[in-house]
Parts: C-alpha cells; sequence; structure tokens
C-alpha cells in the first residue's frame, strides 16, 4: 500500500498511519490524549512518542482531565522515574496545567474545530515540500490555547495535532489512504 513518505515500516507506524492519522476525530478524551501526546513529542520523533503511548495510557489515568488536573507534585516525580514515558519534567507539568486549562473551556471540541471552520480541511499536496509545518490556522489555535493556560502548544505542535486528528487531511495525493479520507 503506497504510504505518506513519513512513514516508516514499522508495523506500530504503519498502523497508526494507516488507521488514525488524518481521520476527523471529535472525542473529546481522544482530542486531549492527542493535544498531550504532540505536546509530549516536541523536539522528538512521533514514533517515539508513539512506542510510549500505551504505558502514557496506563500512568495518565487514560488521559481523564478531571484526574490529570489533580496531579500531584511528588505524583509527577514519580512519573520521573518511569522509563516508559519521556521523563521531561516541563513537559509532565505541562500535563497537569494543560488538563486544568481543558477543564475550563466551555466546549474544547468546538474550540479546536472552530480554527477549520468546524470540517476538515482536505488539503491536495502531491509532494513532501508542500506540506507545511505552520498554518495560520494552527498559529491561531496556538494563540488561543496559550491565551486559555495552556502549554507546549506552539505552532509547530498544533499544527501536528491539526494533522493528526483529521481537522486538516495532510495525506499526500500518492497515499492510498488520500483517496479514502479526502471526502471525509
Amino acid at each position: 500500500m503506497p504510504r505518506c513518505f513519513w512513514c516508516t515500516d514499522d508495523p506500530l507506524y504503519q498502523a497508526y498511519h494507516d488507521e488514525e492519522w488524518g481521520v476527523p476525530q471529535r472525542d473529546p478524551r481522544h482530542l486531549f490524549e492527542m493535544l498531550l501526546l504532540e505536546g509530549a513529542q516536541a523536539g522528538l520523533s512521533w514514533i517515539t512518542v508513539l512506542k510510549k503511548r500505551e504505558r502514557y495510557r496506563q500512568v495518565l489515568h487514560g488521559f481523564d482531565p478531571e484526574r490529570l488536573a489533580r496531579l500531584s507534585d511528588e505524583e509527577i516525580e514519580a512519573l520521573m522515574q518511569d522509563p516508559g514515558i519521556i521523563r521531561n519534567r516541563l513537559k509532565l507539568r505541562a500535563v497537569r496545567q494543560n488538563a486544568q486549562a481543558w477543564l475550563k473551556l466551555e466546549d474544547p471540541v468546538a474550540l479546536l474545530w472552530s480554527f477549520v471552520g468546524g470540517a476538515p480541511k482536505i488539503n491536495h499536496f502531491s509532494e513532501r515540500s508542500q506540506v507545511p509545518a505552520v498554518t495560520p490556522e494552527a498559529e491561531a489555535m496556538s494563540k488561543a490555547l496559550k491565551k486559555a493556560g495552556f502549554t507546549f502548544v506552539g505552532p509547530t505542535i498544533c499544527y501536528a495535532f491539526m494533522q493528526a486528528t483529521g481537522m486538516v487531511m495532510d495525506h499526500t495525493t500518492d497515499c492510498d489512504r488520500y483517496a479514502q479520507l479526502k471526502g471525509s
């Protein structure tokens, strides 16, 4: 199956590409999970996070924002000892801060989707060089999330989040998933 340029031959990566990346998501828990994971990825490769995703789900209480908003400093320090996740104190503190900010939003799903007008933006890129790392929509999302109290939500992270959750569909035209998702 032809896949996007970034997808390696790793079976976990291929499954993520084939089944999840670019599929429109409106489930609040899934969107929250992806926002946190994209923040955890900052400065690293996505496959690094993907390989640790199940452990994150275990130690971060299934990405329950209410529980994560109450993480104690002691719990964060205990997480720093877990080799199954990315042990970065700032990123782990961001989990708590972002959960608190998430819970303050009236409708986080509507807010996130508002940056693409509530419907997936379908791009028609044929080459790797055409796929942006940042867009005006991602810059606007980043600015709004930062204003709402989020951290680790820079424009590049926001655009990767938009791609991952199907707010934008950036499978290239030579990828089999492009044909499957261009009408979603």
